[in-house]
């Protein structure tokens, strides 16, 4: 009996649960501790704005290449030695980082931190497969928390330890946090036997068959990904805005803001008991209003004095927040239940249109924010936000129609 079955039997212990929502946190982190630095380091360096603006694309993307390649593996082979594996990978993208001597050689640390940063991906998997059937909800739920914290955290932590201690330090610091976790796993994680012989081609081809077969996966990540965008936009442009007038604020200033989103993405959880009460789907399209009110609101925060501008925007954080883990849980309620046997895969197809989201935000939101100001990119939010509503609102009725003839064509 392997060491995996021996522990799927019992309970997981504490530290174990702890160490895997840990890992989740901090290799997400790593996505996001550019963007409260930004304004900062683009003048450190000398660079544009726009050029400042492409290395959360550039993480994005490689996050979500990343899932699209590398997560599948995961249903392949033993998921602790890729976990490890890429634990050493993230490790020596967030160094090159740190020690980047141009912008381009950062760009380039960016798109590697993005691709090794999908351990994340690896290790909710690898909780659903431990954890005993009675307490699965729960212990995916306490990882799936850690690694909403590490978005939002890391943001607030960034931009402090930029203040203090330069912008290269965050990079170093999370190396350092990344290393600790990469050896933790390879001391307590159990190895984990592959739930397929299927070549790396066949996985992938298989992605494409499960895409055109499940209409309520499709439905599932398009609404998810049209809310990243907004997302990412928000978070990747906030620290630019800030930096500039009215406001003239620090990194450390911009990164505060990680905590009024903490506390919005706290009470996300809550939307999976309303999930199980109600069905996911109110639930998705509940995110999906709160999401847009925050943006259409923050779009007028131009108009309001600095002080009030400042408080809302705290307030919209929280609120589109909110709204977007809470469709997130109720999405992944959805497609965890679609094929159980292919959840990687499915996790995969799920969060890589997710990225591509936060990808498109970043890459629209930093140009929108240049070109035309604050407003311009919380209108394209917004407007976002009702398109991922609209695609919820869908008759129940045309989706399966659509997903029925999406798998006839194939």
């Amino acid at each position: 009996m392997s060491s995996m079955q021996k522990t799927n039997e019992s309970t997981l212990s504490g530290a174990l649960v702890l160490l895997m929502a840990s890992g989740t946190g901090l290799a997400v982190a790593s996505l996001y501790y550019s963007q409260p630095i930004l304004g900062v380091l683009g003048a450190d360096m000398g660079a544009s704005q726009r050029e400042v603006g492409w290395l959360p694309t550039l993480t994005q993307l490689g996050y979500a290449l990343g899932i699209l390649l590398l997560a599948p593996l995961g249903d392949r082979y033993d998921r602790r030695r890729i976990i490890v594996g890429k634990a050493v990978a993230l490790v020596a993208a967030l160094l090159l980082a740190a020690t980047a001597p141009n912008i381009g050689m950062l760009m380039l640390a960016s798109l590697a931190i993005g691709l090794s940063a999908t351990m994340a991906q690896d290790i909710v998997p690898a909780a659903a497969t431990l954890a005993p059937e009675a307490h699965r909800g729960k212990i995916v739920g306490t990882v799936m928390t850690g690694l909403l914290m590490g978005i939002l955290l890391s943001r607030v932590v960034s931009g402090f330890v930029a203040e203090q201690f330069g912008w290269r330090a965050v990079f170093f610091a999370a190396a350092g946090s990344v290393a600790l976790i990469g050896l933790a796993s390879w001391r307590g994680l159990p190895h984990f036997q592959p739930a397929t012989s299927l070549s790396y081609t066949a996985l992938l081809r298989s992605l494409t068959t499960l895409w055109s077969r499940h209409g309520a996966l499709r439905r599932a990540a398009l609404a998810q990904g049209l809310l990243s965008v907004g997302f990412s936009a928000f978070w990747s442009t906030l620290a630019v805005m800030l930096h500039g007038a009215p406001f003239h604020l620090g990194s450390a200033a911009a990164g505060t803001f990680g905590l009024a989103g903490a506390a919005g993405a706290l009470a996300a959880p809550l939307a999976g008991r309303l999930a199980d009460r109600h069905g996911p789907e109110r639930v998705t399209r509940l995110g999906a209003i709160l999401t847009l009110s925050a943006f259409a609101l923050m779009a007028l925060a131009p108009l309001a004095s600095p002080h009030a501008q400042l408080v809302l925007l705290a307030l919209g954080a929280m609120v589109f927040d909110l709204g977007v883990q809470a469709a997130l849980i109720a999405h992944q309620t959805i497609v965890y239940g679609i094929a159980p046997q292919a959840r990687s895969r499915l996790n995969a197809m799920l969060f890589v249109t997710v990225f591509i989201g936060m990808a498109t935000g970043a890459a629209i939101g930093s140009q929108l924010l240049a070109q035309w100001g604050w407003s311009a990119v919380m209108v394209m939010a917004a407007l976002a936000a009702l398109g991922a509503l609209l695609v919820r609102m869908w008759p129940q009725g045309q989706a399966q129609n659509a997903a029925c003839n999406a798998t006839g064509a194939a």
